[in-house]
């Protein structure tokens, strides 16, 4: 018997293309869902705190919930050319940040982790300054910080704002382990059974799938949550992170995301559900 879940992900495109079907009914889970959405540092905070049965979280911030949630194996974003980006005003490179201040986009994001692996490896010291995702660009443009490490769209639309990109923190990571990057993850309470586990991961491919086959049936909710974002935005964010890895992790995937996990300091195999 399924059971009523609490379930939460972000409003950008790539989540909502996913979990739309699910989401509204589409794809029925019989037990009911209460659906939340908020931006993905917050997600890692509920996630921390134990909130929701079911939710989307920074591949990094998995390492401080492992004890309490077990990751799925579909849902996520995962893939090559995916990376977050360290942009700042043309002229600066790595090195240069040494002593400066950095936005970075939540302390618990995979985004931080690598870039912090990034300065570790070129030995350079920095202050992170952590805010919400789409205050790291004002926040360069101001002043405020000397770099900043953007996420999501920001990828697409930092050189519309005159930035420059230092570095492509998803690039130095495919390089240093050959190995797609591993940004988000579906987490699942361990308490809820493996049984459940492998339902909703299942109800989660199914959403993927109902949304690849029929694209035009969630355009209005991945628009409504978009908020201010072209069309040309939307499509290129689902194309980069929505990919084959998104319905099943697979073995590079899982591979992946130990190998984060373990830069992270996580120690436990049990990481996914088995199916």
């Amino acid at each position: 018997m399924q059971k009523h879940l609490t379930l939460g992900f972000s409003p950008c495109p790539n989540d909502t293309f996913i979990f739309h079907a699910l989401a509204t009914g589409l794809i029925p889970w019989a037990g009911g869902l209460d659906v939340t959405l908020a931006d993905v540092e917050e997600l890692n905070g509920l996630a921390a705190s134990g909130k929701l049965d079911v939710v989307k979280v920074s591949t990094a911030a998995a390492a401080g919930i492992l004890d309490e949630y077990v990751l799925l194996r579909a849902g996520g974003a995962m893939g090559y050319g995916a990376g977050p980006v360290l942009v700042a005003a043309a002229g600066r490179t790595l090195h240069s940040l040494d002593g400066g201040t950095v936005a970075i986009p939540g302390e618990r994001t995979t985004a931080n982790l690598i870039f912090g692996l990034c300065c570790r490896e070129a030995g350079i010291s920095v202050t992170r300054l952590p805010m919400v995702f789409d205050e790291v660009m004002p926040a360069v443009e101001a002043g405020r910080a000397d770099a900043g490490v953007v996420i999501h769209e920001g990828r697409f639309t930092f050189m519309e704002r005159g930035l420059s990109r230092v570095l492509d923190l998803g690039a130095w990571w495919e390089a240093h382990t050959g190995l797609p990057i591993p940004l988000g993850a579906i987490a699942i309470r361990r308490s809820l059974g493996e049984d459940t586990a492998r339902r909703m991961n299942e109800a989660i491919r199914q959403s993927l799938l109902f949304a690849r086959n029929e694209p035009e049936a969630g355009r209005d909710y991945i628009r409504e949550h978009a908020q201010e974002l072209s069309e040309a935005v939307v499509q290129t964010h689902i194309e980069t992170f929505v990919t084959d890895y998104s319905l099943d992790a697979g073995e590079a995937g899982v591979q992946a995301v130990s190998r984060l996990l373990a830069e992270a300091g996580c120690t436990r195999k049990d990481i996914f559900i088995t199916l």
